[in-house]
């Protein structure tokens, strides 16, 4: 990066992109802080110094930023009463126990399809709020712009805002300079740490998980994941920042399938704004712009885009750039949002003077609207409805069936039940469609009786070792079909599971 000369660093208004002036190229020192906003292969990063603004954008990230980063660090802590012996956490994915717990609801590895609901659920109300309201996710919610938000806090807190920040990095290395870029890593480093740990706490008691970390009595592989998800925190928003919007994510190169000409996004008001021109306070702004070419715009852009430019895949949504954009404008005494969060309806409308209209409800919206309410219906009645009972049952393959001494035949399977409730459930296991046949389970039920009871544990399986008998009056050729019926001996709730029982033939 080439040298700064101090005036460039002091001016406080910046000089407009090299691209925008092609008669009066960028001074050396004002275009090494300008940010590249070119996409070229291969080129060389030239660092974002993102400025400091004040505004009503600024204020709303911040709230979602404190609200998103209470949420995720306090959720963990959080108590559910299950019962003796199970978790206490409201939010858990228990691995060893497999199981997840969110609040009163439990999910068994067989019900995964209810993840992959949300997932769906999460994607479409993704698409729906895009189509309302841009970038949306990317500018306010996404976990990449919340942490480099508050890693950016830190750094300005620690080595000042942009101008300070320029002139600490071109300055010749000092015990000041090194006590400033030690503390604001150290700094990262705790807040990726807690991050980081934070995450396992979702699939590990959080308290526990503390106790075990400070006294070094968590698993090597524990350890191990904690690091990678501090490292993660620590490069994604420390060090990569807006190079994983712009080059690692996915979703800037397909989102804009979702907007359309009354999506609102982030635009700049060329039809008002050109041709701009530097200004000084107090000077007529008769035949010409209202933009001062200030720069502020892409000054406080934490991904470096000129938003006079037009629309650019580098382009998070985030806003702020209208803030600054207010306060110059208000110095000057023009009228606010030159840079607007509006959709191109209404840009072309207003160039037009003609009435402007927020238009929510539309054809691809409805669309998504409805898809959400299926989904969301099924998931719904799917969990209300859902039994808490299930049953499995695996067949003999060595040998097919046994002939008896008394003339009848055996076949034997392996039951199992699945009690999802947090209580001990007695069952009634007996046969129907088989005449005649009776039932055998090892450890419980030594002789042939027509049904037999299965005590099963709370949210536990019980496997048992059934044997079937039945006469041969009672088969129908080389297989016949049956069905085993389970009875909940408390609610007389029913379980019916069809199964074959071999034979010798004709």
């Amino acid at each position: 990066m080439q040298q700064l000369n101090n005036s460039a660093l002091e001016s406080k208004d910046a000089l407009p992109p090299a691209s925008r002036r092609r008669a009066a190229p960028i001074a050396p020192s004002e275009e090494a802080t300008r940010p590249n906003t070119e996409q070229r292969l291969y080129a060389t990063r030239i660092k974002v110094y993102a400025r400091s603004v004040q505004g009503f954008w600024r204020r709303v990230k911040w709230g979602v930023v404190a609200t998103l980063l209470t949420l995720y660090y306090v959720a963990p802590w959080l108590r559910w009463n299950r019962g003796p012996d199970a978790p206490n956490q409201a939010l858990l994915i228990d691995m060893p126990g497999r199981r997840a717990y969110f609040f009163g609801i439990e999910i068994w590895p067989q019900e995964i399809y209810y993840l992959t609901g949300m997932l769906i659920l999460g994607a479409i109300g993704l698409f729906l709020a895009t189509a309302w309201f841009g970038r949306v996710w990317c500018g306010f919610t996404c976990p990449q712009t919340v942490w480099t938000d508050l890693f950016m806090w830190v750094e300005r807190k620690i080595e000042g805002d942009r101008n300070a920040r320029i002139r600490l990095d071109k300055a010749p290395m000092s015990a000041g300079k090194i006590g400033r870029k030690a503390a604001k890593h150290v700094a990262w480093f705790l807040i990726a740490l807690a991050t980081g740990g934070a995450w396992i706490m979702y699939f590990y008691d959080a308290p526990t998980l503390v106790h075990h970390f400070v006294t070094g009595e968590l698993s090597s592989t524990v350890y191990s994941f904690i690091f990678i998800f501090t490292m993660t925190t620590y490069v994604l928003a420390g060090w990569a920042r807006e190079q994983v919007c712009i080059y690692m994510c996915p979703w800037p190169r397909f989102q804009s399938a979702m907007f359309d000409e009354d999506s609102a996004i982030v635009t700049y008001e060329a039809w008002r704004g050109e041709p701009r021109a530097p200004a000084r306070k107090g000077q007529s702004f008769e035949a010409r712009g209202d933009c001062v070419d200030c720069g502020m715009c892409w000054q406080v852009c934490p991904t470096g885009v000129d938003i006079r430019k037009g629309q650019q895949m580098a382009c998070i949504g985030c806003g702020l750039c209208i803030d600054a954009c207010n306060d110059i404008m208000q110095r000057f005494g023009r009228p606010a949002e030159l840079i607007t969060y509006d959709s191109i309806n209404n840009q072309i409308a207003r160039a037009e003077s003609r009435p402007t209209r927020r238009r929510l409800i539309r054809p691809r919206t409805i669309a998504y609207m409805v898809l959400l309410a299926i989904i969301a219906a099924v998931m719904a009645y799917t969990l209300a409805t859902r039994t808490r009972l299930d049953v499995s049952l695996l067949h003999d393959r060595q040998p097919l069936f046994v002939k008896l001494s008394d003339g009848g035949y055996r076949n034997g399977f392996t039951f199992k039940i699945l009690n999802m409730e947090r209580e001990p459930k007695t069952f009634l296991l007996a046969t129907d469609g088989l005449p005649g046949g009776e039932i055998t389970v090892i450890g419980i039920q030594p002789q042939p009786s027509p049904s037999v009871e299965l005590t099963v544990m709370p949210d536990d399986i019980g496997t048992f070792r059934v044997f079937v008998k039945a006469p041969l009056s009672s088969l129908k050729g080389k297989s016949t079909d049956f069905r085993l019926v389970l009875t909940d001996l408390a609610t007389r709730q029913m379980l019916v599971h069809n199964a074959v029982f071999n034979g010798p033939g004709e």
